[in-house]
This record gives C-alpha cells, structure tokens and sequence, in this order.
C-alpha cells in the first residue's frame, strides 16, 4: 500500500520536536507532579473539593474520548484508520489532551501548591503545543482535506458547541478495560500524596 505524502505540516520545526514529546509522553506528567510533591503544601477540605471536580471531570472527558476514539489512541503508532469526529471530538479536536490538563491540574490543587498552576498551565502550554503540532501533521498527512476540513471546523483546545450533529460508535467496555492501568495510578498518587501531608511538618502523624 503507497504510503501517503508527508504534509508540510507534519514537516515542520514544531512537529519534529512535538514527535520527539510525542514518543516520550508516558514521562510527561513528571514535572507536573514531581513540585507539588516536593514543595510544601497542605491538603484541605477545599484542596479536596477542587481535586474532586477536576480529576472527575477530566477523567470523564478523558474517558469519552478513548470510548470514541478506541484504544488507539493509548498507543505510540501512527497507524490511524479512521478520521474521528463525533463524541467529544466534535467539540475539541484533543479531548483526551483537554481531559489530562484538568486531571493533572486536580493533583496538583490536591497538593495545595497553589502557586504551581498557573506555572502548570504554561508548562502543559508548550509541551502539548509542540505534540499538537506533529499529531495534526500526521492527520494532515494521512486524511489531507478531510482533516483540513474538520481543522477548520473544530477548536484545537477550549470546546464549544457542535458545529453540526455526529453520530459513531463507542467503545465503553474497551475503554474502561483501557483505563483500568490510569485508575490504579490515581489511587497510587492519592495515597502519595496523603503520605506527604500526614509527614509534613505540623500534620498528623
């Protein structure tokens, strides 16, 4: 089967460094974890409050979109068979991006490090903007005019309403199986950074 030709997009400065996070993206999370566990913070009931409604509501977005998309979109393949564009993808064109920014932001309130979200926010910013840039090159490269279109059409972060109704198929079970992995990594930074609260100076033992 001939391969596509490669998009002037997929080709750029951006999208050569975005491929490089792209491959790496499993350890991205560090940084955005790393300083809240380090740094001072306090866990209270309104830390607990935020992280709830964040996590939750990140995971849930996070979670249609893989339902929408499939498992695919967990794997470091650009293997793509299918343009998608219904479900959440019909509101942002990175659900699943939008998705982990609220869930990383939410450990990060957990922590009570306030000060470091907005810092997050600029970090998650350039990190997912280079990666945006080289997925977008690669749709660009496999689908051409129909990505183009749906570009065009769809915002790159901040949802707003359908342009037109979609309709798909979507994958619950595989998704929730798919999952599974991210639940258990919740638990365990929960538990982390309970442990760090418990031992700050001050907190109870």
């Amino acid at each position: 089967m001939t391969k596509p030709p490669v998009s002037a997009q997929e080709q750029s400065r951006a999208a050569q460094v975005g491929a490089v996070l792209f491959r790496n993206r499993g350890w991205l999370p560090v940084p955005f974890l790393l300083i809240p566990l380090l740094v001072p913070g306090q866990i209270t009931p309104t830390a607990i409050a935020v992280a709830a409604v964040l996590i939750v509501i990140g995971e849930g977005w996070r979670l249609w979109g893989v339902a929408t998309a499939g498992t695919v979109t967990r794997r470091r393949s650009r293997d793509v068979q299918t343009l998608v564009t219904h479900g959440p993808f019909n509101f942002s064109r990175n659900p699943l991006y939008n998705g982990n920014y609220l869930i990383w932001m939410g450990f990060v309130a957990l922590s009570g490090v306030w000060w470091f979200l907005p810092v997050a926010t600029v970090l998650f910013a350039v990190e997912y903007h280079f990666i945006v840039a080289y997925e977008e090159g690669v749709l660009e490269s496999i689908f051409g005019e129909a990505y183009l279109s749906f570009k065009r059409r769809t915002p790159r972060w901040i949802p707003s309403p359908a342009a037109s109704p979609s309709t798909g198929d979507y994958r619950w079970a595989e998704a929730w199986r798919s999952e599974i992995s991210t639940f258990l990594q919740y638990a365990a930074l929960i538990v982390v950074f309970v442990l760090k609260d418990r031992y700050r100076p001050g907190g109870v033992l």
